[in-house]
């Protein structure tokens, strides 16, 4: 049995934690905050209040699996709403996401030392050292997963934007943990009898890793489900080419490479900004004045503004995965997007989408304008999209992340015989 740990929980965690429990692997879910929807409380709280808690509600997870330690991350997301940056200051403040992860680390350690049932430990970047320091020393398997690509790799980029966009320099937030954190994640990865990693790109940062004894897979994650209603209408050759980008406002996203390639083009394009600005930056303040931007929405808003646009644009430096792609391309929009996350590994460049350089505005352009000149090429690889997200399904993540977890537990101590039947399915 497997024991998954997340502090905050996401869509890939939810996922997870469904297909262990569908297949019988799944012990214990442990995270911070586990929200109950049906609870009275719920509709005692502000709007805003109840929207942050909505996001920590785990459905696919049976009540009776979770674990959970709620208080310090609901002091961290009412702080963070009142604005009480000190409490919350990156890795130094009381109410940090390290003090969150760290402290669930603690936790889940403990744990370890009662149990003769867990085999295994799945846990995430930045909350698995003290509990994969117990399981080495029980025999416990320890997996480990890499949402993103490996510091160093991280940090050498961002150093070398900062210098060649200074002015978005404000911007490129993650430069700042400490040797202590980076030494951690280093023992995490030293500790770890697997990795799982969401594409090849972060596979790739990991040979700035050194000699990693464990195994490194790739599970790409998965796309919400596609729909008749999804079928999006021709665009009119004189209509503008309505252009969406969803993600944190910063350069880490190469937010001002895909403004450049918007101003190059300029009446012909109407662009859309979703997600909250990052930093301090003069350029950045001024394109949310002069292009639509909205700074937050639920995610079933999000899929339906990506769905009234044309094409998505994700042209970030550095990153793991890349959900909004395959969201866009369920909700039957083509995207461009750069070789640096997973785009080389779910596009066809030039059938359900393009991929272009990182750091070139000019080859966004090239592509948007292509297809603002060309409704039926933007037709058809609308529809590409959409088959290519149907084959990247939740359930198909689901079956390779179960498929990778299983693995490591056969290369393991033996099993009772109804562990066995469990993994040999």
């Amino acid at each position: 049995m497997v024991i998954l740990v997340h502090p905050t929980g996401n869509a890939n965690v939810r996922h997870a934690a469904q297909a262990l429990n569908e297949v019988g692997l799944l012990s214990e879910f442990w995270t911070s905050l586990y929200w109950r929807r049906e609870r009275a409380l719920q509709y005692m709280l502000p709007g805003s209040v109840r929207q942050l808690f909505d996001r920590r509600a785990f459905p696919q997870v049976p009540r009776e699996l979770v674990r959970c330690h709620p208080w310090l991350e609901i002091g961290r997301l009412l702080a963070s709403q009142m604005g009480l940056s000190k409490i919350v200051r990156h890795e130094t403040g009381l109410l940090s996401v390290d003090a969150i992860y760290r402290s669930l680390d603690r936790r889940v350690a403990k744990r370890l030392h009662r149990s003769s049932d867990v085999f295994a430990v799945h846990a995430y970047e930045d909350g698995a050292l003290e509990t994969f320091r117990v399981a080495k020393n029980l025999g416990i398997r320890t997996i480990y997963e890499l949402p993103i690509g490996y510091w160093r790799s991280y940090r050498d980029l961002m150093l070398e934007e900062a210098e060649l966009q200074p002015e978005w320099a404000n911007t490129l937030h993650g430069n700042t943990d400490s040797v202590r954190k980076r030494h951690r994640k280093d023992e995490e990865l030293a500790l770890a009898d697997r990795i799982l990693v969401p594409s090849e790109f972060v596979r790739r940062t990991l040979t700035n890793a050194g000699d990693l004894d464990a195994a490194i897979r790739v599970v790409p994650y998965g796309a919400p489900p596609t729909s008749e209603k999804t079928t999006k209408t021709p665009r009119k050759p004189n209509q503008k080419l309505r252009v969406i980008f969803v993600g944190s406002l910063g350069q880490r996203k190469g937010i001002s490479y895909l403004l450049r390639a918007v101003e190059m083009l300029g009446s012909r394009i109407e662009l859309t900004l979703i997600g909250k600005r990052v930093g301090d930056c003069r350029a950045l303040d001024a394109a949310c004045r002069k292009h639509r931007w909205i700074p937050s929405l639920p995610h079933s808003e999000v899929l339906r503004q990506i769905q009234r646009h044309d094409v998505m644009v994700f042209p970030s430096l550095f990153e793991g995965f890349g959900l909004v792609l395959l969201e866009a391309m369920s909700r039957g929009v083509p995207v461009i997007a750069t070789p640096n996350g997973a785009a080389p590994d779910i596009l066809k460049d030039g059938e359900d989408g393009f991929i272009v350089p990182i750091r070139n505005a000019e080859a966004i352009a090239e592509r948007l304008q292509t297809l603002c000149l060309d409704p039926e090429r933007l037709a058809a690889m609308s529809e590409a999209a959409i088959r290519t997200a149907a084959r990247h399904s939740w359930a198909r993540y689901g079956e390779r992340l179960v498929a990778a977890v299983r693995q490591t537990l056969l290369e393991s101590v033996p099993f009772p015989s109804h562990i066995f039947a469990a993994l040999s399915a």
